[in-house]
């Protein structure tokens, strides 16, 4: 009977390690940023000043389709560009399946102008069809998503520009 009770009270050790290590996977991978991405620095332009900001690049439709997925926080300065190839229809939109932070979106032509920016929070469906969309309601070639009210407390609307590299970036 002891060596069947010692052998029952390994073996729930090993479970609760088992079960422990693949809570601590999942959850540590998922949160952790998309590896390879390249991070530039970027401004965004506007009667109210100049914004530097580090911009993660998403390029592939891999990278673009996980975005800022699982992250718990994103720093004040830091975001993500998305930038297509084509052209976005002014339908097309983003969602926050997966995304835990809330986040405002601005959608941009191709000279970095802003047409729109969009508020989205996080979506806890279990299922990407049970989270809304948020249409970019212009045309569109690349998207910046930064925490949210970023935007707002900064004073960047419709109309103002994305530079892209630190030499594009005028003096405060």
């Amino acid at each position: 009977m002891k060596a069947a009770s010692g052998i029952f009270r390994g073996l729930k050790v090993w479970f609760v390690l088992a079960v422990s290590a693949l809570i601590y996977g999942c959850s540590s991978g998922i949160a952790a940023p998309q590896e390879g991405l390249p991070v530039i620095e970027a401004c965004f332009v506007s009667a109210a000043g100049t914004v530097p900001v580090k911009l993660e690049v998403a390029s592939s439709s891999e990278q673009r389709q996980k975005g800022l997925m699982g992250r718990t926080s994103l720093a004040t300065d830091a975001g993500m560009l998305f930038e297509y190839s084509e052209p976005r229809q002014a339908s097309h939109g983003f969602w926050m399946y997966k995304t835990l932070i809330p986040l405002d979106i601005a959608y941009l032509n191709r000279e970095g102008v802003i047409g729109s920016i969009r508020h989205m929070v996080p979506c806890a469906s279990a299922s990407g069809s049970g989270c809304p969309t948020y249409p970019a309601g212009v045309p569109f070639i690349q998207a910046v998503e930064m925490n949210a009210g970023f935007f707002q407390d900064h004073g960047i609307r419709r109309g103002d520009r994305l530079n892209l590299g630190k030499d594009n970036c005028p003096a405060r």
